[in-house]
């Protein structure tokens, strides 16, 4: 049986002056990437990054269509935040919702040719976008060590709170 370390017993070790720095910049970039990134799409596309992921994860899924609460799940957003973005990327026939053949209960969304079309063409944007933000800056860093780590951040967040 796992035993559960309360955080209040566990001797609190103070940060080195690396991994302040590390943590620092880590938050900093967590903040300023995304919004360089979206103002880039707003900008030249009039989409954000938010409406740019929803389209290429569709455009990835079996069949082009994804349950909501999937497609919510791997934007890491809301299923309400997700319902205002297909809101909007309805309204300009980029996708469409139906029923979950399978069940009949859930909705699915379901990307269209003009979806897939308008995704091609912010493509270019965003690569653009990212290269110039992120990849750009990590010619002497260990990719896949970088990638993994971040990773581990993530999974590690997901953890149920204490």
């Amino acid at each position: 049986m796992d035993t559960v370390v309360d955080e209040s017993q566990r001797e609190l070790v103070p940060l080195s002056a690396e991994e302040e720095a590390f943590v620092r910049a880590f938050f900093r970039a967590l903040i300023i990437v995304p919004r360089a990134l979206d103002a880039d799409l707003m900008g030249k596309q009039h989409m954000s990054v938010n409406e740019y992921g929803t389209l290429m994860h569709l455009s990835e899924a079996p069949g082009r269509r994804l349950r909501m609460s999937d497609l919510a799940a791997a934007s890491t957003l809301s299923l309400s935040g997700m319902t205002r973005i297909m809101n909007r990327l309805e309204a300009l026939g980029l996708v469409q919702r139906e029923r979950c053949a399978s069940d009949g209960r859930g909705l699915e969304a379901v990307l269209t040719d003009a979806g897939l079309d308008r995704l091609r063409q912010a493509w270019p944007t965003h690569l653009h976008s990212v290269r110039r933000h992120m990849l750009d800056h990590l010619h002497a860093v260990d990719l896949p060590a970088v990638t993994t780590a971040i990773e581990h951040f993530a999974a590690g967040a997901q953890c149920d709170p204490e």
